[in-house]
């Protein structure tokens, strides 16, 4: 009896724990939403602060797509992101196999560089000469080449490339299966949890690009959206000249935090799924 009330009272301040977490989570999107969408006659009324709109307003949306800027920084960022995580991807894979077998000659000095780099880089200036110098300067390269490979990144998709059962991939040369048919036809499909999880990583980070966009684009053409976003937030935030500027101001600062943040929100859900998958998916066939 007292076990099973001691259960029950952990249940629920597991529960409510969560829940204030789930809320501190939340709470904030919530806000940013309910502001972009309410008139700033209301937000005045509630000092600032809206949970549920009682009117509805599109004007920062209207406002925000209508920039001539925006839809062009819209398509540059995602063709950083597609373009950059399927090389990311690419070349992540193609480096953690092979580092992933133990008789590869001279494997332990590459895995030690390759460690080395989490603690230790060239630093921005040198890195700035070497874009410099190989001509990518404003260029979109430049967003994606200098990043194609996050150490990080490599060494989680080289310890899963490790774990996979050793006889599959012996059975495939038996077959004779070459080392790039049982990359593509046997370790990749089996790797698919890891590669979706480290795809999202590096989804992200192209998809908020910034600090190389600062440094290395210059034509407002080839600009991502978060550089083009901080540009219409630094401007919101100036003073404003009467009473009309002030609602471009907060509520474009929201709607564009939405607008960015948005495709994310929607595209994880449907790569949560490979997160919890076991690491031999469709690996047995009846």
């Amino acid at each position: 009896m007292v076990t099973g009330i001691k259960d029950r009272v952990f249940d629920w301040t597991v529960i409510v724990v969560l829940s204030l977490f789930a809320l501190a989570i939340v709470f904030p999107l919530l806000y940013v939403v309910s502001v972009s969408l309410t008139p700033y006659s209301e937000v005045l009324r509630n000092g600032g602060f809206i949970i549920v709109p009682k009117k509805l307003t599109f004007d920062a949306y209207t406002a925000f797509l209508n920039d001539s800027l925006i839809p062009r920084a819209y398509g540059v960022t995602v063709y950083i992101t597609v373009v950059g995580t399927f090389l990311n991807l690419v070349f992540t894979s193609l480096m953690a196999y092979p580092l992933s077998k133990k008789y590869l000659p001279g494997r332990k000095p590459l895995l030690f560089f390759v460690t080395l780099t989490l603690l230790f880089n060239g630093g921005v200036v040198p890195t700035y000469l070497v874009v410099k110098a190989t001509g990518m300067i404003n260029s979109l390269w430049a967003l994606i080449i200098p990043s194609v490979i996050w150490t990080f990144n490599l060494l989680i998709v080289k310890t899963f490339f490790e774990n996979l059962p050793a006889e599959l991939s012996e059975a495939a040369r038996i077959d004779g299966a070459g080392e790039v048919r049982i990359l593509t036809g046997i370790v990749l499909p089996l790797s698919m949890p890891v590669l979706a999880t480290v795809g999202l990583f590096y989804a992200v980070g192209h998809w908020n690009e910034f600090f190389q966009a600062v440094m290395y684009i210059n034509d407002n053409d080839l600009k991502p959206l978060q550089v083009i976003l901080r540009s219409i937030l630094a401007s919101a935030l100036a003073p404003p000249m009467d009473a009309e500027d002030v609602l471009p101001s907060q509520s474009l600062q929201m709607s564009a935090v939405v607008l960015s943040a948005l495709p994310i929100l929607v595209v994880y859900p449907f790569l949560q799924k490979y997160f919890t998958q076991g690491m031999l998916l469709g690996s047995v066939k009846g």
